[in-house]
């Protein structure tokens, strides 16, 4: 599995009620819908996401940010600017 992918399961897991949502969870999670992380909680993950990984997520991406795939994909992209 890659390396990022795992990285940002371990922050989500902090936001997770029930850890054995990854069980049922598909292939690539919505955040909020799949995996039960409340809303709010996005800030928080989205700080962290920042401060792991040395980037600043603006607006305009955390809107896209959906699924475990997109904050993956956002990272990649910010981490190459």
């Amino acid at each position: 599995m890659d390396t990022i992918k795992n990285e940002v399961k371990e922050i989500l897991n902090k936001y997770i009620f029930d850890k054995k949502i990854w069980t049922n969870a598909p292939e690539n999670p919505r955040i909020i819908l799949d995996l039960k992380i409340n809303s709010a909680r996005i800030v928080d993950i989205v700080l962290d996401v920042e401060e792991k990984y040395g980037i600043e997520i603006d607006d305009k991406a955390l809107e896209k940010i959906i699924t475990v795939e997109d904050v993956i994909n956002t990272i990649k992209l910010k981490a190459d600017k």
